[in-house]
């Protein structure tokens, strides 16, 4: 995993410190949509010696050279997303937690064009309640 990691960095002409490497493995290679602060906390059980400020920079690397992507789903609250692939978001009300949709699960159009703008791209995050018969949502 550790030469994927690498690899994967390398390509984005990004130098693999035992740093970045670390922050690379926890954000880059999940299905969940953590948080600096998760990072930050996830990696430094690993490397008692990286700080916050190494953490949020790398994220904010990463981003800038199309690794990840941020999120604000909830006011106040951050979180990144390696799915860079078309996508739409659930978010969980109860427990916070955010799934991925895939991009034909919704049908989105835009009915109307928007004077002076040329559309690039539409997201749908969609907030739900999970409910107790899992049969009836086929809850994700």
């Amino acid at each position: 995993m550790d030469q994927h990691i690498r690899a994967q960095l390398e390509a984005y002409a990004i130098q693999p410190t035992t740093q970045r490497l670390a922050i690379a493995a926890t954000v880059l290679h999940t299905d969940r949509h953590p948080s600096a602060d998760e990072i930050f906390e996830t990696v430094n059980r690993e490397l008692p010696t990286v700080s916050r400020a190494t953490v949020y920079n790398t994220l904010n690397l990463f981003v800038e050279k199309g690794l990840c992507r941020t999120l604000t789903l909830r006011e106040g609250r951050i979180v990144y997303d390696p799915n860079m692939d078309p996508h739409h978001h659930l978010l969980d009300e109860e427990s916070g937690r955010i799934y991925d949709l895939p991009w034909d699960a919704l049908e989105v159009t835009l009915n109307t064009p928007i004077d002076g703008f040329d559309v690039t791209t539409m997201e749908v995050v969609v907030r739900a309640n999970r409910r107790d018969d899992d049969l009836l949502c086929g809850g994700p």
